[in-house]
């Protein structure tokens, strides 16, 4: 990025000054060296969104920022319904509630060690993954309204999983102002096949091993020890979330014109949160979030039934799932005021600090576990949020190592073949569908996890509790 585009504030702090249609200033978390890797456009981004009608705090962009559809990934901004707030999808992104899962084996490192070929094997045959993948389950129109309405609440009803998974599920599995309704028939007809299946991109399931504790009283509340065997899930809403995100993008760039918003750029269609396409969007995007957390349920479902087939004595249950493509209606504290807040976080992870009656009891003391994920050959975290973080960044954190480079500029310069050969002389086990989509989610194409964590850790947006590298990795 070029540095005459924002202001050094501190070691980890860049500011837009406000200025022109800006009506907050934009604040971008990075180091130098994160800030110098970002492409001039993520600051442009933050510039455009910073100009939307009743934005409040600042625009934000966390240190995994790179160049997206309207608004930067990694990029968090919150909107007042009282000052003619608006809605952008291009503020969730296409993949609604895309998120992470993690979950508890019960198993140590030395358990699984000789059956690692075995365990990536059963996981690739029995986990749907790839492009257009299909699973066992099949939906009818009604049959989706109710998992549209249920979330992970419908999936156990079904009997993918008990009713203790939903304590440790973002909104208890279900988020509530769900309308089907507001669902186009494509974006249905697109998810009939897909519940419980992975998807393709950087979308994951990875065994993982605990290789270092940085906090060990929030370690324990999380249930987290050195050498335990954990599994991650990265998936959200599928082909349905995409379809919403097209549908409403189209109407709200229509809205954004009867509503006279000047906008800076065409992606960032929005709509006024009043308006009747913002309701309807607001009834569709909730709609997207419990489909991607029915879909990891069903998913976590089928890990179970991998797992006890192989290992009967492991036990599989929820650490935390988390999303991180949403727009969800808070409470947050602008001018010392509380005021409820439609905060969008694109590629950023909700953070909560201690203290929220939201959390699973035994997490509360300590705050909301952070998941965060690697790249298949490198580390990913687990995180807590911080009572900082809520001034900080409106209790957002990083999601992932966030890309350094295109798809297409990785295929040019990795093969699929040799990504995965070089990733197993290393230790890990890679399965995938396809050798195109490993050379475009290559280690190389991400930035540097470790150091995007470390900017989160120092400046209290989210602080480090474990460090997990990957043993098995399954892609679409």
């Amino acid at each position: 990025m070029n540095r005459k585009l924002v202001k050094q504030r501190s070691e980890y702090k860049w500011l837009i000054e406000k200025a022109g249609r800006m009506n907050v200033e934009g604040i971008l978390y990075a180091s130098e060296p994160l800030i110098e890797g970002m492409d001039d456009k993520v600051a442009e981004q933050v510039r455009n969104v910073a100009s939307l009608p009743g934005i409040v705090a600042a625009s934000y962009a966390m240190p995994d920022a790179h160049w997206g559809y309207g608004f930067c990934i990694g990029g968090v901004a919150a909107f007042d319904p009282s000052q003619d707030g608006v809605i952008s999808a291009g503020g969730v992104g296409f993949d609604i509630a895309c998120g992470v899962r993690t979950l508890h084996t019960g198993l140590k490192a030395s358990r699984i060690e000789h059956l690692r070929t075995q365990i990536a094997d059963k996981l690739f045959r029995h986990v749907p993954a790839g492009v257009g993948s299909t699973g066992k389950l099949k939906l009818n129109q009604q049959r989706l309204d109710e998992v549209l309405e249920g979330g992970a609440v419908w999936a156990v009803e079904q009997g993918f999983g008990t009713k203790e998974d939903m304590r440790f599920i973002e909104s208890g599995g279900r988020i509530t102002g769900a309308d089907p309704s507001c669902v186009s028939y494509e974006a249905k007809k697109r998810q009939e096949e897909e519940m419980g299946t992975l998807g393709s991109g950087n979308h994951y399931l990875e065994v993982q091993k605990v290789v270092e504790i940085y906090d060990e009283p929030a370690a324990k509340a999380f249930g987290i020890e050195l050498d335990d065997i954990e599994i991650s899930i990265h998936c959200g809403s599928r082909g349905l979330g995409h379809q919403i995100g097209t549908d409403f993008l189209k109407q709200m760039t229509v809205a954004a014109k009867e509503a006279g918003l000047e906008l800076p750029e065409r992606e960032l269609a929005c709509a006024p949160l009043h308006s009747a396409v913002g309701k309807r969007y607001l009834g569709a995007m909730r709609s997207g979030i419990n489909c991607a957390l029915a879909n990891r349920q069903i998913l976590t479902h089928l890990v179970r039934e991998a797992m006890a087939d192989i290992l009967p004595q492991a036990n599989v249950r929820l650490l935390y799932d988390v999303s991180h493509n949403t727009c969800q209606e808070e409470e947050h504290e602008i001018g010392g005021k509380r005021r409820k807040l439609f905060v969008h976080r694109k590629g950023a992870t909700r953070a909560f600090g201690p203290g929220r009656a939201d959390l699973p009891v035994e997490y509360r003391p300590f705050g909301q576990p952070v998941l965060i994920g690697g790249t298949m050959g490198t580390s990913s975290y687990i995180l807590v949020g911080t009572e900082r973080g809520e001034k900080l960044s409106l209790s957002s954190s990083c999601h992932g190592a966030g890309r350094q480079m295109s798809r297409t500029a990785a295929t040019k310069k990795w093969n699929g073949k040799d990504v995965a050969r070089k990733l197993e002389q290393q230790g890990v086990f890679i399965r995938s569908s396809s050798m195109r989509g490993l050379a475009e989610e290559a280690p190389g194409a991400y930035k540097d996890v470790s150091e995007v964590v470390e900017v989160s850790h120092q400046l209290g947006l989210a602080t480090r509790v474990a460090k997990l590298v990957p043993l098995i990795c399954v892609k679409g």
